[in-house]
């Protein structure tokens, strides 16, 4: 963490040198020479940085003085930001000025240095060299970052009557060794095991490589303890020393490899790679090859903790080894714990040790150290006192457990490491929304854009990163893309971010029944979450956290008191980047915000009382997330809003209130994110944000819902917008809710919305125009969209011609009050379609086409004149037939509230793909139904009324 800090904190120096050429800034030379004797020592600590890392572990003094080489470190990317905010405003502040003078623009003269920021550089640079002076009592190393760094080697030897679960496991890797195929005689078959640090996944490779039908089914087996780096003489030596039981004493690789492809060509091998690190495919490219002459059936058994490496070797199969089950936790835990206790004192200690073991989470690696820990502790306050303990604070679990989570902490880059380390902010087990993190993570300043990547893309690389090196778990995915939603940390992996973190993140929870006390806390922490509880006052000491630059405050259960807590808080927390407000009943947000200018990520949400946001909030120059989600109560947006020319995402889902959004907005040309857009009511008005002043918005992604288009008049400025050139937009929803009450010109302006060729989902809601569907609608340039969703379209007398839309999965159709008949049209096919090349057709010939070929779910809800669904037969002008094969992978339809629907057509009747039927408030179509039953009996899942007449084959 040290070290990662202080790689950023030497970046932000070098940058802050060349402002004075890039941005015209002016520094007192004194400064200048301040700040070069500060990136100097930085750079002489920074060498020994991981040594002191590694020996933090077990040297208390060690552990102290990193840190107080973070606090340094922090102070002072506080006050590089402090002084990057002071250019920031500087320049708006010029800006603004030559706006209001005549041209040729009025004169400045370079921004000029304050004062203050020469005394602060003076003072850090004096406590910097007091801590340079100190490392060099300890005779740290210097240890460059590629050096080799002590690992464990593992050999192939295990007690197999020690081992306790993993059975189902062990069985899953043995039929996959056992096993042999037409595939895997093809080629060389790797099997990778891959899980985080302590696991178990060398264990599981032991008990594989000592089972005695593997040793009669192979002719040669291999243990190599790889580790990093990857040496490939060395483990070239050790593969030949394995298959011919004499040490080699040759060194070239090429005599190596020769030797190995000798002693195994036409044998059938096991080799073992038990803790494999490297992502260079080049160093394991010639070692494979050679193993390629074996017998069919030889294999590669990998162990390792990136999901990277094991796709990088050419791993066949990828086997995520996860946590043991409770059961087995306990067993192996009481194993260790209770050796050499009479049953009678196992008996007494049963209850609290199922409690400590609960703590390991499935971890073997934990549950063997709480074991050994507690083998020797003999009475039950003893265990108590271990339970009561968070496991990072245990001296056992920094010397036990940790270490091996080190040696992964170790391989990350310096940006990696303060991203896993700052997620300590998070409670222990909750639920972690990556969007959320990586905007955090931004909020921070641990990774810049570039010229060619953006953050966020750059944040979504270190997710992927972290969470293919198992520092994340229990992924929640997007159904349609896998795109990871959200996730969870191991307890374990968490208590070892805390142990990074010890005097920088802390957690306060204020409950009635215990007051917190300031000790529970450090002052000098720098990030800080608080849990209040109903009834509880706000903590006032929580002030004196000055150098907090995260502060999450949860309010689960409504607490009232935060409001009148904010003006103080705003006055002394201005370090603040990250600020978490959400569900705190606030109503009024105080003008004090504005003087949080280093604040990035400003979350309001879900405070429904909230009615207007204040003027100042518009001095937060930095802010790069605002995030509003359901304020249902706010009417307005800050005039000035436009002045945030760093914000990115602006996050307004269900702000129904919203009415107008102010001009202005057109300048946040960095926007990322604007979930809600409003056209407002008051036609030509100069104060507000129109429909064409999207066009400026060309950065906008995600997902877009326009309010209001029925107040939309101005066909230019509809086209203005250009909808249709705002590539990363996937989601779009055009709701024409609220109109000025005028008639027509909606067709018109739907046309001139066209979406972009990328989207994949649309919505389109309350459209009170003509039958005249958008030509866009009906052609296959939206090869991408995969869900519509059309509702309310009152005028509309039948249903647009959607069959050809290749990529269409579900679609919805809600409350069309004029629709009486779906017929043919829907299918998107015309007479025209159905003729043959043939320029004088006869009776016989014919022509085929797939209308929704890949739609999968159909939903009809509230048509209540819809009457007739009419089979899709068809003949062409010239007499031709035409076969028509219509949604051929439906699975699910569903039909609601249609009450004068008679039937269903038989094509659909026919699908053996239908597997779900649900029909609701349609008592005609139910009585058909009932009759045609025969018909019908083959679809799995079918339900009338709520009521299942058929499900699962029952």
């Amino acid at each position: 963490m040290a070290d990662a800090l202080v790689s950023a904190v030497l970046q932000q120096l070098t940058a802050v040198v060349y402002q004075e050429i890039e941005q015209e800034v002016t520094l007192v030379v004194d400064v200048r020479k301040e700040a070069q004797k500060l990136k100097s020592t930085l750079q002489t600590i920074q060498a020994v940085l991981i040594d002191a890392e590694k020996r933090q572990v077990k040297e208390e003094a060690v552990k102290l003085w990193l840190d107080k080489l973070k606090a340094t470190s922090y102070d002072m990317d506080d006050l590089i930001d402090e002084w990057n905010a002071f250019i920031l405003t500087s320049q708006i502040a010029k800006k603004k000025v030559c706006s209001c003078v005549a041209s040729p623009c009025f004169s400045f003269s370079k921004i000029v240095l304050h004062r203050d920021f020469a005394v602060k550089v003076k003072d850090l640079n004096k406590r910097l060299q007091v801590i340079g002076r100190e490392k060099d009592t300890f005779s740290f190393d210097l240890i460059r970052a590629n050096e080799e760094v002590q690992r464990p080697i593992t050999t192939s030897f295990i007690d197999v009557s020690e081992i306790c679960g993993r059975d189902q496991d062990n069985h899953i890797i043995l039929n996959k060794l056992l096993s042999e195929n037409s595939q895997e005689k093809r080629g060389l078959h790797i099997i990778s095991v891959v899980g985080m640090g302590g696991i178990g996944k060398t264990t599981l490779a032991q008990l594989a490589y000592n089972d005695q039908q593997v040793k009669a089914y192979f002719d040669k087996r291999i243990w190599v303890c790889v580790s990093d780096p990857f040496d490939e003489i060395r483990i070239a030596k050790a593969i030949l020393e394995a298959l011919t039981e004499v040490a080699p004493n040759v060194i070239e690789l090429e005599t190596l490899l020769q030797k190995i492809h000798h002693s195994i060509e036409r044998k059938k091998f096991l080799l073992v790679l038990d803790d494999v690190w490297t992502e260079d495919c080049t160093k394991w490219e010639s070692l494979k090859h050679s193993l390629k002459c074996g017998s069919p059936g030889s294999k590669i058994l990998i162990t390792t903790r990136k999901e990277n490496v094991a796709n990088i070797m050419g791993s066949t199969t990828l086997f995520p080894l996860s946590q043991l089950s409770e059961e087995e936790c306990w067993l192996l835990f009481s194993q260790v714990a209770f050796f050499g206790r009479s049953s009678e004192d196992c008996k007494g200690l049963e209850d609290i040790g199922r409690k400590i073991a609960n703590k390991c989470k499935g971890l073997p690696l934990a549950a063997k150290v709480l074991g050994g820990l507690l083998r020797f502790k003999k009475s039950k306050e003893q265990w108590q006192s271990v339970l009561d303990s968070e496991l990072w604070e245990l001296e056992e679990a920094e010397k036990g457990i940790f270490p091996p989570l080190l040696l992964s902490y170790y391989d990350l880059s310096s940006t990696l490491k303060q991203c896993f380390s700052y997620c300590a902010i998070f409670l222990k087990d909750s639920v972690i929304e990556k969007d959320k993190l990586i905007k955090l993570w931004m909020a921070q300043g641990f990774f810049k854009g570039t010229k060619n990547k953006q953050v966020e893309t750059i944040g979504q690389e270190c997710f992927d990163d972290l969470a293919m090196r198992s520092f994340f778990q229990d992924f929640q995915k997007n159904e349609n893309n896998s795109r990871i939603l959200k996730c969870k940390m191991h307890d374990i992996v968490h208590d070892f971010a805390r142990f990074l973190t010890k005097n920088e993140c802390s957690m306060l929870e204020v409950t009635v029944a215990n007051d917190p006390k300031i000790e529970s806390c450090t002052e000098k922490g720098r990030h800080l979450v608080v849990v209040l509880e109903k009834g509880c006052s706000f903590p006032p000491f929580i002030y004196n956290f000055q150098k907090l630059r995260s502060l999450l405050i949860k309010s689960y259960n409504k607490n009232s008191s935060i409001g009148g807590a904010l003006p103080k808080l705003f006055d002394e927390l201005i370090c603040l980047r990250s600020l978490d407000l959400s569900w705190c009943l606030i109503k009024e947000i105080p003008k004090e915000i504005g003087k949080l200018v280093r604040l990035r990520y400003l979350k309001l949400s879900n405070n429904h009382d909230l009615r207007e946001l204040p003027e100042t909030l518009c001095d937060l120059y930095n802010l790069q997330t605002l995030d509003l989600t359901r304020c249902r109560s706010l009417r307005t947006l800050p005039s000035g809003i436009g002045k945030l020319q760093n914000l990115r995402h602006l996050d307004n889902w269900e702000t129904f209130r919203l009415r107008v959004m102010p001009k202005g907005m057109e300048r946040l040309t960095c926007l990322r994110t604007l979930k809600e857009l409003v056209v407002a009511d008051v036609c030509n008005d100069s104060r507000t944000f129109t429909i064409g002043d999207l066009e400026n918005l060309s950065c906008l992604q995600g997902d877009l819902k326009i309010r209001g288009l029925g107040n939309a008049t101005d066909l230019t400025e509809a086209r203005k917008a250009k909808l249709r050139n705002k590539k990363d937009l996937v989601g779009l929803t055009l709701n024409f809710d609220i109109s000025t009450g005028r008639i027509g010109g909606e067709d018109i302006i739907l046309e001139a919305l066209q979406p972009p060729p990328c989207i994949e989902r649309l919505e389109i809601r309350c459209f009170n125009g003509p039958l005249v569907f958008p030509s866009w609608l009906q052609s296959t340039t939206l090869a991408q969209l995969r869900r519509i969703t059309l509702s309310n379209c009152r005028n509309w007398e039948y249903l647009p011609p959607l069959g050809k839309l290749p990529s269409l999965e579900s679609l919805e159709m809600l409350n069309m009050e004029r629709v009486k008949t779906v017929g043919v049209e829907f299918l998107g096919v015309t007479r025209e379609e159905g003729q043959t090349s043939s320029p004088t057709p006869s009776p016989a010939s014919s022509s085929s086409m797939i209308a929704f070929p890949n739609l999968t779910s159909l939903r009809f809800t509230n048509m209540r004149e819809w009457k007739d669904w009419i089979s899709c037969e068809i003949s062409s002008t010239r007499g031709a037939e035409v076969d028509v094969a219509v949604m051929p992978r439906l699975h699910s339809l569903d039909i609601q509230t249609c009450p004068k629907l008679k039937t269903l057509p038989h094509h659909l009747l026919r699908l053996t793909s239908l597997k779900e039927l649900s029909i609701t408030w349609c008592p005609i179509l139910s009585e058909y139904c009932r009759k045609e039953w025969p018909n019908i009996s083959h679809i799995r899942d079918i339900r009338v009324d709520g009521v299942y007449v058929r499900r699962n084959g029952h």
